[in-house]
């Protein structure tokens, strides 16, 4: 029993002392211990260190049909939902937008009473409004991006959402 436990013991400690001996090269990223490979791609002898590489699982590829969007009757509800949504909030900043460019006057709007005697309120009021109507055009050009990404609806889509 003793013979059985101390070869065991050698196996063991030869096996570590090979693996010890084992010479690992780095290669940029990558890992090798074969020395025509590490000779070739000019990597560095890696010494004294345990190296542990743990490989990326690679996920599946996707099917050919999963990128397709959903055709259900609920989805086309959403979506009819979200188009409705969209334009009445294109009619909202756009009217803002009416609004504002009248109030704006090509750059001379009225001015009111504190802004008669000093021109620095009117001024700081122009930029204002200026900057009001900028962020209003982006806001619409925006609704309108999300609009072209709305999937077209049929001519009796909007018939869905009245039964609700």
């Amino acid at each position: 029993m003793k013979i059985a436990f101390s070869a065991l013991l050698m196996a063991l400690g030869l096996a570590a002392a090979h693996a010890a001996d084992e010479r690992i090269y780095r290669c940029g990223n990558e890992y090798t211990n074969t020395v025509t490979e590490a000779q070739a791609k000019n990597c560095k002898l890696i010494s004294g260190a345990n190296v542990t590489v743990i490989q990326a699982i690679k996920p599946p590829p996707k099917a050919a049909g999963t990128g397709q969007r959903s055709d259900s009757p609920e989805q086309r509800a959403k979506e009819s939902d979200a188009k409705l949504i969209l334009e009445a909030e294109l009619k909202k900043a756009e009217a803002k937008q009416a609004e504002l460019l009248k109030e704006y006057n090509n750059g001379e709007p009225e001015r009111l009473g504190p802004e008669t005697r000093n021109n620095q309120k009117y001024i700081d009021r122009v930029a204002e409004l200026k900057a009001a109507i900028a962020r209003n055009d982006a806001d619409i050009a925006g609704i309108k991006r999300e609009l072209a990404r709305v999937p077209a609806l049929a001519s009796s889509g909007n018939s869905n959402s009245s039964g609700r």
